[in-house]
């Protein structure tokens, strides 16, 4: 048993009887998955088929063997389970300090099951485990409920809740951490599963310290990996300095800004996207830093009273793609969004779908406001939308409208001008999502080199790489902005200094495929399919900035996709390739 950046323990909770049990995880079973999504995800596959939303159905928060350590943007933890709006293994992982809290306390993963009878709160510290009565915070949202759980423990503690979002089971709801900071576990829906298990919070404080195996090495890495960041424009240059909303500007003019639902060309709607730069943005608020747990990137931003400002998707997303021209609504949006507990990126998928099915111009500041309270209280119009844009729009008669791969609404860049981007939106695992390969950092910023977004051309290759990669990356647990500087190589150092085990970068990327099979098989045990590695007809058939992608050449891409990760004309894993990965 390895005692360095593991805590080989992970907790486990039953609440359907409240029983509270530690167990002693497989050496083989850290070292081949690592922690955070990889050891979620064999979780999850190994619970077998449930429903999403019943007692059987697991919530896994995982931390990583650097989740802890001084290790540069590695405060970060994971949360994996079965997603109510897509029907897919879902994982989403946030910053702030709750897995290094984890960690401190000792343990690497909670696996909680079953369903308390009444509502209730875990409070863990260190080798402390309770669950206690929540029956005063239920019906709150999430910084009252924060706010009400941190009183009694100094604000030392980190809280991790749902709001009431998640208490009604909206299949947007969200899971909130650091209310303050506004860390979210976001989209599939995650804060309807802890909602439907009668759990309003979770509260962890460590006093613990996680142990280095080689600390003169981990150092020297430590500085290594500090200097790469730096010396990284995108990093040093913009994410330090604006945050996430320096990418409006370059979107904007690379054309891949969504407007309108996907359908119209930025130059068409009538008001000026430059009230969404970050310069623009910077002028007005004078935004403040705020960093995650051992993080010298610090992208989130607060205004002067400290209260969140949104980031580049949900800017985008709740302005172009809704045709709204106010930021300040889309601040509003956002900390309404935060609070109820609502996944902002799904939020703004559902509205756009809204705005074009019912032939609206744009959603004005007022009704931006009023739409989201009603998802977030399930209420009037509100009820259809939180189901998300799939659903809404299969009510309303129009599928064709809903612009989601596997359920899961897109993000903030159209893929018609990303087109790798747009490839790997129909090809993830938990359905269309920019961080399962993070293409953004090729094909926009050029990172860590330049490939044309332009064509497919190669992009089945590409996708296949970033996709391991990032696996990787979401199990040590790391945030996917260090890579823009560092890459596996210097992480696989790091990892080797506090753990004493020798990681190659070949090492994580064989550890990054494994977890994707994985991901793959849960799937197809659930019935999803090449028919669902696809985007929507409408970037095969409408053009928007004179783009359009080939359908043809998407399926042939899509083939050789199959072929590279060994996989049948279906898109299962083969036998062989499973032998091979140590499936």
């Amino acid at each position: 048993m390895n005692e360095y950046g593991w805590e080989n323990r992970i907790l486990k909770i039953d609440l359907s009887e409240y029983r509270i049990d530690s167990f002693v995880p497989e050496d083989a079973l850290l070292k081949n998955y690592l922690g955070g999504r990889g050891l979620g995800a064999r979780i999850v596959y190994d619970n077998g088929q449930v429903d999403a939303l019943s007692p059987d159905n697991v919530l896994i928060f995982a931390a990583g063997p650097l989740t802890g350590t001084t290790t540069p943007a590695s405060g970060r933890v994971s949360l994996s389970t079965k997603s109510p709006l897509t029907g897919t293994i879902f994982d989403s992982n946030c910053g702030g300090s709750f897995g290094p809290e984890l960690k401190k306390a000792g343990y690497d993963a909670i696996i909680i099951a079953g369903k308390s009878p009444e509502p209730v709160f875990i409070e863990i510290e260190d080798d402390r485990v309770e669950i206690k009565s929540a029956g005063m915070l239920w019906g709150k949202n999430v910084k009252e409920t924060t706010n009400l759980l941190k009183k009694d423990k100094a604000c030392v503690a980190c809280v991790a809740c749902i709001g009431r979002a998640g208490e009604k089971l909206v299949p947007l709801a969200s899971i909130i951490s650091d209310s303050n900071g506004v860390h979210a576990f976001g989209r599939g829906g995650v804060g309807a599963v802890m909602g439907s298990k009668n759990l309003k919070a979770i509260v962890v404080k460590g006093t613990g310290r996680v142990k280095i195996y080689n600390k003169a090495e981990f150092s020297k890495q430590k500085k290594a990996i500090n200097r790469l960041l730096i010396a990284c424009p995108t990093i040093s240059k913009g994410l330090s300095v604006f945050g996430t909303p320096f990418l409006v500007k370059i979107t904007s003019w690379m054309k891949v800004l969504p407007v309108a639902n996907f359908r119209k060309a930025e130059s068409e709607p009538d008001f000026d996207v430059t009230t969404f730069f970050a310069k623009t943005i910077t002028e007005k608020y004078s935004p403040r830093k705020k960093a995650c747990y051992s993080c010298p990137i610090a992208c989130k931003r607060e205004d002067k009273e400290g209260k969140e400002l949104p980031e580049y998707e949900t800017i985008g997303l709740m302005g172009a793609n809704i045709q709204n021209p106010d930021y300040d609504a889309v601040v509003e949006a956002n900390r309404l969004c935060n609070d109820y507990g609502l996944d902002t990126i799904s939020v703004a998928g559902a509205l756009g779908c809204y705005s074009e099915i019912r032939n609206l111009l744009g959603i004005s500041h007022t009704e931006l406001l009023n739409l989201t309270r009603m998802i977030g209280e399930k209420k009037n119009i509100g009820e259809k939308l939180g189901r998300g844009a799939k659903a809404f729009a299969e009510s309303e008669g129009h599928p064709e409208k809903a612009i989601q791969v596997k359920g899961l609404s897109l993000p903030s860049y159209d893929p018609r001008g990303v087109k790798g981007l747009g490839f790997s939106y129909a090809t993830s695992n938990r359905g269309g999502c920019h961080t399962r390969a993070y293409l953004v950092a090729p094909e926009i910023l050029r990172k860590p080199k330049a490939i044309d977004p332009y064509t497919l051309a190669g992009k089945a290759g590409h996708t296949k790489v970033f996709q391991d990669r990032f696996a990787a990356v979401d199990s040590l647990v790391v945030c996917k902005f260090a890579f823009f500087g560092a890459g596996e190589e210097e992480y696989a150092n790091i990892l080797s200094a506090v753990t004493g085990e020798n990681y190659t970068s070949e090492d994580l990327m064989l550890v990054g495929e494994r977890i994707w099979n994985l991901e793959r098989l849960y799937n197809v045990r659930e019935g999803f399919g090449k028919e669902d590695d696809i985007l929507p007809d409408r970037f095969f058939k409408e053009k928007v900035n004179g783009r359009v992608i080939d359908k043809e050449e998407f399926l042939k891409t899509l083939d050789e996709y199959y072929r590279m990760r060994g996989w049948d004309d279906n898109g299962v894993p083969t036998e062989g390739k499973l032998k091979k990965l140590g499936i």
